[in-house]
């Protein structure tokens, strides 16, 4: 097998276009609170069908702020998945909040409805129902969200999309981010994401209360919206007040120049993602791995590959694989380790075993490089390395 550079697992793709766009930015009158971030958020918006969209520094800030505008706080109740990343979860505890965990489904890798269902019930047997639900779309595929929503309405608890891994993606004919079972969405735009702004994220809402809430909250509390300020003496000059605790989470006009162009490509690289998902599945037929499944519902967008390895045909560990892989340049990666895992989380009480599909997943899984410049002899040689070690 040939000497190849090192194959990362996720990678963002930049062009000259990109470059331009940043370069004209750093030579405007702006680089911050411009006039590009708002240009941004009317294009994410209409691209998603929203009616408000609220860029931030990152997608971890957009979550905070979520949870804000839904009133989370000491006393509230937050539920999400233990596979995504530790934002999903850290931005309840942000807020004073108590986190819990509902099992995954072990086909999608989404928030389990049937697991879900059965929580509800019990804890409204308990008194101690969630307020909010952040449903988080792994890999990009979207949850159930027509089945979420229903459960919502019946128990009353709000939902937060986390869809960091699913711009560009569909439920249901709508793109992710319409908002159409939920209150609020979020977005990241990390570099290993479908696009791209270094660092970065959004919010979108169809709600204008949540939207302005947000507004505040990522820019420090603070509102020049006149119809918002406290009367002042007349003879004084106020043309802003701090209404609330906020926070600076803006996003900055460089960052929005590049996700303004980024943007421009999103189709290009969504119909990449899905040619190289395809290519995967064809190449690993046969092979002692359980593939991703494509659900009718939802067009995912890719932003993960993720196999399971079949242990009943195969005799090497998940470990084993992961390190081999490693070592021969292909930098495979797990996403995720549960959540409550983590040492911080174990602190808080929770234990091993706490979901049992999550822990399934956690023991068989591995995300294979899939990013829109890889090549296919990359592809083909990923293909290779897992060929010679699994059989």
């Amino acid at each position: 097998m040939s000497n190849m550079k090192n194959i990362p697992y996720g990678r963002h793709s930049i062009v000259d276009e990109d470059i331009d766009a940043v370069l004209a930015a750093l030579k405007s009158e702006f680089l911050t609170q411009g006039p590009l971030v708002p240009i941004f958020e009317d294009t994410a918006k209409e691209y998603c069908n929203a009616k408000f969209a609220i860029a931030t520094n990152s997608a971890t800030s957009a979550l905070h702020i979520a949870c804000l505008a839904l009133d989370v706080g000491r006393g509230s109740i937050v539920w999400t998945s233990p596979i995504s990343f530790v934002a999903s979860a850290n931005c309840a505890l942000y807020c004073g909040a108590t986190v819990d965990f509902v099992d995954i489904d072990e086909i999608s890798h989404n928030i389990s409805i049937e697991a879900l269902e059965a929580k509800l019930k019990k804890s409204d047997l308990e008194k101690c129902l969630p307020d909010i639900l952040i449903a988080v779309h792994f890999s990009g595929l979207s949850c159930e969200m027509e089945k979420i929503r229903e459960l919502a309405d019946q128990y009353a608890f709000r939902i937060i999309e986390d869809a960091s891994h699913a711009i560009g993606a569909t439920y249901q004919g709508d793109k992710i981010g319409s908002c159409k079972y939920s209150d609020i969405t979020i977005f990241s735009f990390h570099p290993v994401k479908i696009i791209t702004t270094g660092e970065g994220g959004m919010a979108l809402t169809n709600n204008e209360v949540l939207a302005r809430r947000m507004q505040r909250l990522r820019t420090h509390g603070v509102t020049g919206a006149f119809e918002e300020m406290l009367p002042q003496p007349s003879d004084e000059i106020w043309n802003y007040q701090q209404i609330e605790l906020g926070f600076n989470y803006r996003m900055t006009d460089l960052q929005a120049s590049l996700g303004i162009s980024q943007l421009k490509r999103i189709e290009t690289f969504l119909t990449k993602r899905k040619e190289l998902a395809g290519r995967y599945n064809n190449l690993l037929d046969r092979m002692p791995l359980f593939k991703p499944k494509i659900f009718s519902y939802s067009e995912s967008s890719w932003h993960l590959y993720v196999v399971e390895l079949d242990s009943q045909r195969s005799n090497i560990t998940q470990k084993e694989l992961y390190m081999k892989l490693r070592q021969s340049g292909v930098l495979v990666n797990l996403h995720y380790i549960p959540i409550y895992k983590h040492p911080y989380y174990k602190k808080l009480g929770f234990k091993d075993q706490y979901c049992p599909n999550a822990e399934i997943y956690f023991h068989r899984a591995l995300s294979l490089p899939i990013f829109f410049d890889i090549t296919d002899a990359e592809q083909d040689q990923v293909v290779d390395y897992l060929k010679l070690y699994t059989q």
